[in-house]
């Protein structure tokens, strides 16, 4: 893990050892962050500074040392997108990343309270809550401090788990539960339904298809190798880990597309079919195996 030295803004590895205690950013990408390459050449140069992103990187480092934290993670800088092996061990260790965070700034960059809207009504509307990204940045940690576009602090996963449950899907207990433990929280997405974790995800995008399926390996607890340019084939890799490890018939109850061919296969395309369900369901557990015929179900 590499991670930002809040004081001089340098890079710092953390390899085959624990990170120091660090607060990590939540936010979605625009289209002028600061790169990993430009940051370790020189953070204060005026390439850096001049960046939109670069005040996402100094007001983190500015809170998580308000904290009492040395350092801060921020994903655009802190790794480097250039090794494709520095990439997948980032995409599959990321979950645990944001899991393990002393603390998480979540920044809502188009939050911002409109004439007589409601808080609930302008929270709502944040592109925040449509990226696939961010649906595990907001489960994982065990507290997600809110920002609005002027870094205003509006509030904490905590305070408001019941809107938060209201505009994502997600069971307040699920919110209100990963204060607590680690195992605790691992317990409970265990015993979720995978249909119902996959609703949580339906109506979020990510830029390349595949993220689909790579934005949620925490989630499902599920570990494998990035493959971009596979296309949807990325989420049919997911239902396949799923599957390796889970009895849960309830992977199987997604609804095809209208314009899908006739023959669709054991496996949906997207999350976005699993976005039937609007109400959570219970694990369907049943031993079941995926054959060259079908599934066969005992």
């Amino acid at each position: 893990m590499r991670l930002i030295n809040t004081e001089t803004l340098t890079l710092e590895e953390f390899i085959r050892k624990e990170p120091p205690p660090y607060a990590i950013l939540s936010h979605t990408w625009d289209d002028d962050e600061v790169t990993f390459d430009e940051f370790k050449k020189d953070p204060t140069s005026a390439q850096v500074r001049g960046r939109k992103g670069y005040v996402k990187i100094q007001k983190t480092c500015q809170l998580a040392i308000k904290s009492g934290l040395r350092y801060a993670w921020v994903d655009t800088c802190c790794i480097n997108k250039s090794s494709s092996s520095e990439l997948s061990e980032a995409i599959n260790s990321m979950y645990q990343w944001y899991r393990k965070c002393d603390a998480c700034y979540a920044i809502l960059s188009d939050l911002a309270l409109e004439g007589e809207e409601t808080f609930e009504e302008a929270l709502s509307k944040s592109r925040w809550f449509s990226r696939g990204w961010t649906l595990q940045e907001l489960i994982a940690p065990r507290e997600v401090h809110f920002f609005d576009r002027l870094w205003h602090e509006r509030g904490t996963k905590t305070e408001h788990r019941a809107i938060l449950s209201k505009i994502t899907g997600i069971d307040t207990g699920i919110l209100h539960l990963a204060t607590t433990g680690l195992s605790s929280l691992g317990k409970l997405l265990s015993n979720t339904a995978v249909a119902t974790k996959m609703r949580w995800a339906s109506k979020r995008q990510t830029t390349r298809p595949e993220d689909g399926a790579y934005c949620l390996l925490g989630i499902f607890n599920v570990h494998m190798p990035l493959l971009y340019g596979e296309g949807s084939n990325a989420f049919r890799r997911l239902q396949e880990e799923i599957a390796k490890r889970s009895s849960d018939l309830s992977l199987f109850a997604w609804q095809a597309d209208a314009n899908a061919s006739r023959y669709t296969g054991l496996f949906a395309s997207s999350a976005a079919l699993f976005s039937l369900f609007q109400r959570p369901i219970q694990p369907l557990r049943n031993e079941f195996t995926i054959t060259n015929t079908g599934l066969r179900a005992q």
